[in-house]
């Protein structure tokens, strides 16, 4: 049986659900970031954007799921993301694509076959869990699935401000500027900087928004 956390509309603080909605976008760019600095090579075109694909994969069931119902359906933000998001049939499907397993397979053929490119989708989906697990708290997943339909419920999360979500926003946004930078002196090509330029708009964009909005927190 899946382990599923259903909240009454009541356990988020006014907003929650919308600053969640809002993370999510920004923290995907974050991936992408860390993604292409850990595996991306400048002159591979096919290296970096398999880097960037295996980045954003973990997080692309939600945002078909979610853009779906909030954008076509027209689904209130608060019943998808608290409670949509719980259900047993969302949670089977982020079990497959953020599970260990699978992603771990996936890295090992890639390195049975020697493919850079399949090597870089892999090892940027596996970042993309490591970073994920220890920064997510009623909202973790079934990371080790299929052996067990176990989550570890963090106590810190990365967007959630009564579990810290302050601290690891910031740190988040200092560690991917500093990533950016790394990659700004990798590529050099006028429309690679262009990639970069909005990677960082899209990173930074969203948190200045909400701090300007809500405040830190509120």
């Amino acid at each position: 049986m899946a382990l599923v956390i259903c909240h009454s509309p009541t356990t988020l603080p006014r907003g929650a659900a919308t600053r969640r909605e809002s993370k999510e976008r920004m923290n995907t760019p974050a991936h992408l970031i860390f993604g292409a600095a850990a595996f991306g090579r400048p002159g591979k075109p096919w290296v970096t954007g398999a880097a960037l694909l295996g980045a954003l994969a973990p997080d692309l069931s939600l945002y078909l799921m979610a853009g779906w119902q909030l954008v076509v359906l027209g689904t209130d933000p608060n019943i998808v993301f608290r409670v949509m998001y719980y259900s047993d049939s969302w949670q089977a499907i982020f079990a497959v694509d953020n599970s260990v397993f699978v992603w771990g397979a996936l890295l090992g053929f890639a390195l049975w076959v020697r493919s850079p490119v399949a090597i870089a989708f892999a090892g940027a989906g596996l970042l993309h869990l490591a970073l994920d697990f220890p920064l997510h708290n009623d909202d973790a997943r079934m990371h080790f699935w299929p052996v067990t339909d176990w989550k570890f419920i963090s106590p810190v999360s990365y967007w959630d401000p009564r579990h810290y979500g302050g601290i690891v926003g910031t740190i988040e946004m200092v560690l991917s500027v500093a990533c950016l930078a790394l990659l700004w002196r990798r590529f050099r090509l006028l429309w690679q900087r262009i990639v970069l330029g909005l990677a960082a708009v899209l990173q930074v964009a969203p948190s200045l928004v909400w701090f300007f909005l809500l405040g830190s927190g509120r």
